[in-house]
């Protein structure tokens, strides 16, 4: 497992919003999507959705997931569970910590092994 990366600052995602973290700054083998939901957790989801080459980034967060832009599979930001159709496959997850004011990030693990 990788060290944990500084990835973004708590203000650079608003509640209920996502911001891209390019693979080469979180040390990925894909862009990552960070998730703050509304009630300010946070969670990261590899960005290509697992249909198609869509940007979750550019999707929307709702409830319990995240939705993707081009053909609208939801999938889970807490397990990268695909949700709905068109998306059959799971997407990977990384975990997350926030440490002060910081986003921090452990490449390719899951939410909870830190």
């Amino acid at each position: 497992m990788s060290d944990p990366v500084r990835v973004a600052t708590v203000e650079d995602v608003k509640p209920g919003e996502a911001l891209r973290i390019s693979r080469d700054s979180a040390g990925t083998h894909d862009d990552v999507v960070l998730v703050r939901t509304t009630e300010g957790t946070f969670y990261a989801l590899d960005n290509t959705c697992s249909h198609a080459l869509a940007s979750l980034a550019e999707g929307w967060v709702e409830d319990d997931c995240i939705e993707c832009p081009l053909h609208a599979a939801a999938f889970s930001y807490e397990t990268g569970e695909a949700l709905s159709l068109p998306a059959t496959e799971p997407v990977g997850t990384h975990a997350v910590e926030v440490r002060g004011d910081e986003v921090w990030l452990t490449p390719g693990s899951v939410k909870g092994e830190l």
